[in-house]
C-alpha cells in the first residue's frame, strides 16, 4: 500500500501523485477516475523497476 497525495488541477481534472515512486503522476476527470489511474501507474511502474532489476523505493 502506498501513499497518494490527491487534489484538484489546474484544468479541472484531478492530480495523483505517489510521492514514494518518484515522478508516479496520474490524473483523470473525477476522483475516483484519478484514483484508478495512479494505481494503474503505480503497478506500472513498480513492474517497470522490477523488470530493469533496479531496487523498488520502500520496499523493504
Amino acid at each position: 500500500m502506498r501513499q497518494v497525495i490527491l487534489y484538484p488541477g489546474e484544468d479541472g481534472y484531478w492530480v495523483a501523485e505517489c510521492p514514494s515512486l518518484p515522478g508516479c503522476i496520474s490524473q483523470g476527470p473525477s476522483r475516483a477516475a484519478a484514483i484508478a489511474n495512479i494505481k494503474e501507474a503505480i503497478a506500472l511502474y513498480i513492474s517497470t523497476l522490477v523488470d530493469d532489476g533496479l531496487p523498488v523505493p520502500g520496499k523493504g
